[in-house]
């Protein structure tokens, strides 16, 4: 295409506008979150090379996982989008894209159209560089959750790229591995940890004798037969969800099981009266509760 035509119809007020160094939007309005993504490939991929095959530069980080739907990840219009090119190939800085030059190349997929990392790879590289504490347990926790990616593949992952002697990514793929799947899962589980209270099962799966499958609480002492369960606002109050929290633990109940409930807020702000409540129901009872519990066991973490 000759470069008057291009230099034409990207004037101010044209129909097409420049969003990096050889890549053009050929709409008048801003680009979307895919757009941004796309963009970032093509202008980060070798010129001389096909810039959708994966073999020279793929998405990864919090524009992948909010392209695979993960919701904290922070990939607003502000956001860098995250690049892998291959080392020791430089690239010259672009607004709104930061360039991953990496010895470890990965094993790449299509998602949107766009070449990206496996779910695991972008997790990690974005866990490399976030900062706040909470906000990479809940992404990790997340992207676990929604099922992209094992725990101990998330783990294998932030070993080999030496990110777990960082004390906040450590915390969070141990609390993975032990099955906490949220952040307020988390937060309860520090609550915990600083009592003298058992250690619980954290989301083990509950069956009845014959093998049906009963309900996964938040956490478990299958000793006591007692289950905590977080219930957030946003996940549990309508009236559809409401109903199925309710029928949830009348089922538990129904097995003997003492179900006690709290919100997110109530952890944080009055503890005390979550962990009293515990105190008293995690107590010996003559009759045990008829479920069998198939829990997540702790696993060594090595650096």
């Amino acid at each position: 295409m000759p470069d008057g035509t291009i230099t034409s119809r990207t004037r101010p007020g044209g129909p097409w506008q420049r969003l990096l160094p050889r890549v053009y939007l050929l709409q008048t309005g801003p680009p979307d979150q895919r757009q941004r993504a796309l963009a970032a490939v093509l202008y980060a991929a070798e010129p001389a090379s096909d810039p959708l095959s994966g073999d020279t530069a793929a998405l990864t980080g919090a524009a992948a996982l909010a392209l695979l739907g993960i919701r904290e990840a922070p990939y607003g219009p502000a956001a860098p989008t995250d690049v892998l090119i291959r080392a020791p190939r430089r690239l010259t800085g672009a607004p709104g894209v930061r360039p991953l030059p990496t010895s470890r190349w990965p094993r790449t997929i299509t998602v949107c159209g766009i070449p990206s990392t496996r779910p695991v790879r972008a997790a990690a590289d974005f866990a490399a560089r976030a900062a706040d504490a909470d906000h990479i347990r809940s992404t990790l926790a997340q992207v676990v959750q929604a099922g992209w990616c094992h725990p101990q593949d998330l783990h294998a992952e932030l070993r080999a790229a030496r990110l777990l002697t960082r004390p906040a990514i450590r915390a969070a793929a141990s609390e993975l591995l032990v099955g906490v799947r949220s952040i307020a899962e988390a937060q309860a589980r520090d609550v915990l940890t600083a009592t003298d209270l058992p250690t619980p099962l954290w989301n083990a799966r509950l069956y009845t004798p014959d093998g049906t499958f009963l309900a996964s609480p938040d956490a478990y002492w299958p000793d006591e037969g007692v289950a905590l369960e977080i219930d957030s606002a946003e996940y549990h109050y309508t009236r559809d969800a409401w109903h199925a929290t309710l029928r949830r633990r009348l089922r538990l109940e129904s097995h003997g099981i003492l179900v006690i409930s709290a919100t997110p807020s109530i952890l944080r702000d009055t503890p005390q009266e979550v962990l009293a409540a515990l105190r008293t129901l995690l107590t010996p009872r003559p009759t045990p509760p008829t479920a069998l519990a198939r829990g997540h066991s702790q696993l060594a973490l090595f650096r």
